[in-house]
Parts: structure tokens; C-alpha cells; sequence
């Protein structure tokens, strides 16, 4: 919980919508490099929603295999 609490208000309100229960170690890597390299808190925030969206197609995809029907 201590990490969580140390992450940037931005990011722990949107780790708090999140659909995925995201740990803060992985926020905070996301959140980093995306300041690091905009400086902007809206394309961080922009990028935490990308790898949501983008590890939802991953499991959407991989949760459909193995199935016959």
C-alpha cells in the first residue's frame, strides 16, 4: 500500500479506475518513463490507458484459444 500511496495523485486516481487491478510497481514504471520523456501528465495518463487497453486485447485474445465449439 505504501507504494501505491507514493505514486502521483494522476496516477493513483487512474490506478483507481483502472479495469485491471494494476500493481503501483507497474504504474509507476509507465508513469516515469512517459513524464520522462513528454514532461506531460496527459500523455502519462494516456499511456497508463493504452497498456490497459492493450493488455485487455492481449487476454481477449489468449482467453478465446484452446476452446472447441
Amino acid at each position: 500500500m505504501a507504494a501505491h500511496d507514493r505514486l502521483p495523485a494522476p496516477a493513483r486516481a487512474w490506478a483507481a479506475r483502472a479495469v485491471l487491478p494494476w500493481s503501483a510497481v507497474s504504474v509507476a514504471r509507465i508513469w516515469t518513463r512517459a513524464i520522462a520523456e513528454t514532461g506531460s501528465e496527459a500523455a502519462a495518463l494516456a499511456r497508463l490507458a493504452a497498456a490497459e487497453r492493450a493488455t485487455l486485447a492481449r487476454e481477449a485474445t489468449t482467453s478465446g484459444r484452446g476452446r472447441t465449439g
